[in-house]
């Protein structure tokens, strides 16, 4: 466990000099604000800007607290999901190209200490940064909405956690199997594409990782049946091992593909 420890400290602070650790978490803590904010006051600013004609009505609807978050999460399945492949996706097949793995695989270092270490380190990351948007826009649904009861966010939050913790494997895992131009395309079809293709014709199947971003919403609706959503979740933990020992077999396979 030494060398794991080693590895972590490691990754961490390569992202900390690459400032990962910082702008990441803005992403996610912007969009966590302007999602409840922009709403809040969009019927203001559409009556200010909006032309509309002399004595014309501007209704909007009003939304509930626990709308906005399945609202912020529609915006973190699109944008935060491309910033979480862009940013990581040359996480191993970058150290490969530039020669940066040659330096570790020199040593006796573990190829499963290699790979859990980056996976660790960017799941803390993408998690943290997630949760402090998630918890931002929290603060202001309280505060321009209603008040959302915790235990149904948490559940909601921690649904949607585990889809997260899924596309950094894949990104991840072809990161280490392809270069980084291929695992970036790839990843993007596997997380963005196929989600469009299951939300179209997904109703022949009802257990699907990417359906979790859909169960998540059930949270807050205290009849809605949950079957269906704790079957994804382990159907979505078994492929994040299965992905997580496919990632450390190639980094093991494409260790002589590095740069000298």
């Amino acid at each position: 466990m030494k060398g794991l420890s080693v590895l972590l400290q490691k990754e961490w602070r390569e992202h900390i000099r690459n400032y990962k650790v910082l702008w990441i978490p803005i992403v996610f803590i912007v969009f966590g604000i302007l999602e409840p904010v922009t709403n809040h006051f969009l019927p203001e600013i559409m009556k200010s800007v909006g032309n509309l004609p002399e004595g014309a009505d501007f209704t909007w609807p009003e939304f509930k607290g626990e709308e906005i978050f399945v609202s912020l999460l529609g915006q973190y399945q699109l944008i935060g999901v491309l910033v979480i492949i862009l940013a990581f996706m040359g996480t191993i097949s970058g150290e490969r190209k530039n020669g940066t793995a040659t330096l570790l695989y020199v040593r006796p270092v573990s190829f499963r200490y290699y790979f859990l270490s980056k996976w660790i380190v960017v799941n803390g990351i993408v998690l943290g940064s997630v949760w402090l948007g998630f918890m931002a826009a929290w603060y202001y649904i309280d505060a321009l909405y209603n008040h959302v009861n915790a235990l149904p966010v948490l559940g909601f939050i921690a649904t949607y956690s585990i889809w997260l913790i899924f596309v950094v494997t894949v990104v991840l895992a072809l990161s280490a199997w392809l270069p980084t131009g291929g695992a970036a395309g790839l990843a993007i079809l596997v997380t963005l594409v196929y989600q469009v293709i299951d939300s179209l014709i997904g109703a022949y199947w009802s257990v699907s990782p990417w359906k979790l971003s859909m169960y998540a919403s059930y949270w807050f609706n205290p009849d809605s049946e949950l079957s269906d959503l704790w079957m994804s979740l382990c159907l979505t933990v078994i492929l994040i091992a299965i992905l997580v020992l496919f990632g450390i077999f190639m980094s093991r396979r494409n260790a002589a593909k590095t740069t000298v």
